[in-house]
């Protein structure tokens, strides 16, 4: 069974739509990271929620925030996958790099990653940006995907 896309602003998302992306938000990254940071930040209400759905169940989700919410540029962050190994964290992100394009003009693109997953992001086109630094007690980094040139 192909996963499937779901793509919605805040303002469309129904209640148990969000009541499920927060749920596991919190799920993965306050209680598996054991990370008490505050998720629900302000910048849901003007960013673009996208998931992927096997069946009943999320197997992957992100957000994309347009420029000036949660960093300088068009932004993806929240980036999660509940089934590991099956290739649905590479395929949200590149869903996620396609809607930023589409939805907010994206011509480049932020993440703050966790600095252990550098090379996942660096599978579909981001490069590290800046140097390493402490968010929420864990190391990230900046990394920014360029529009390719033609």
């Amino acid at each position: 069974m192909a996963a499937i896309l779901h793509s919605k602003t805040f303002k469309e998302l129904t209640p148990e739509e969000l009541y499920e992306l927060l749920r596991i938000r919190s799920e993965v990254f306050v209680v598996e990271q054991d990370c008490v940071y505050q998720d629900l930040d302000g910048d849901d209400q003007a960013s673009l929620h996208l998931w992927l759905t096997e069946g009943d169940r999320v197997v992957a989700l992100c957000r994309v925030c347009p420029a000036g919410t949660h960093m300088a540029a068009v932004s993806i962050g929240r980036v999660i996958t509940t089934e590991r190994v099956k290739g649905y964290g590479k395929q949200i992100m590149l869903e996620g790099i396609e809607a930023a394009r589409k939805h907010f003009r994206a011509r480049t693109i932020d993440i703050e990653a966790q600095q252990y997953a550098k090379g996942f992001y660096e599978q579909v086109g981001f490069r590290q940006s800046s140097e390493p630094f402490i968010l929420d007690g864990i190391p990230h980094i900046r990394m920014t995907w360029q529009e390719p040139r033609e």
